[in-house]
């Protein structure tokens, strides 16, 4: 069976079901070569990008918006280290198995945070929702708690001058 997204990408790239795109070593290259190209031209978190592209008609301008300019960058940062790539989207509205998986924590666990309201939910008939939104806040919140923790442990670590 061939692949049916094979005639969507570039010569020398594969995918599976999840369009997930394994560089060839001559891809890497040159998704180094563009990944810091891009970077030297990015004034900020929020600029933005205008291509020039050539089409049957002529050229013509297409704008990135800021956020499309930082996923191409992080794309390109993987391909040029030779890891495959797939995207994924994220709804605003999670169940709990996908709010687990966005946390990388099990489902039983996610719905005790659930029912101790540490994340806010509701219920549509028998089954959960959270927002995406409040999912991340709480992933931040952890790992600024993590962060806070770490720098504690090697404060005191330096204090009692362990060698770290």
């Amino acid at each position: 069976m061939t692949d049916p997204t094979h005639e969507n990408r570039p010569p020398g790239t594969r995918a599976t079901a999840r369009k997930l795109v394994t560089p060839t070593e001559d891809e890497s290259r040159v998704a180094v070569e563009s990944s810091r190209a891009l970077a030297a031209h990015l004034g900020g978190p929020g600029a933005s990008l205008t291509l020039a592209v050539k089409n049957g008609k002529g050229m013509e301008d297409l704008v990135l918006p800021a956020p499309a300019v930082r996923l191409l960058l992080n794309v390109l940062t993987e391909l040029g280290q030779g890891n495959a790539v797939a995207l994924d989207t994220v709804h605003p509205e999670l169940t709990t198995q996908q709010a687990a998986d966005l946390l990388n924590v099990s489902r039983p666990y996610l719905v005790k945070l659930l029912d101790e309201g540490v994340i806010p939910s509701w219920k549509i008939g028998t089954h959960r929702r959270v927002l995406r939104e409040d999912v991340l806040k709480y992933k931040a919140d952890i790992d600024a708690k993590r962060l806070q923790a770490l720098e504690e442990l090697a404060a005191q670590a330096q204090e009692l001058n362990m060698g770290y």
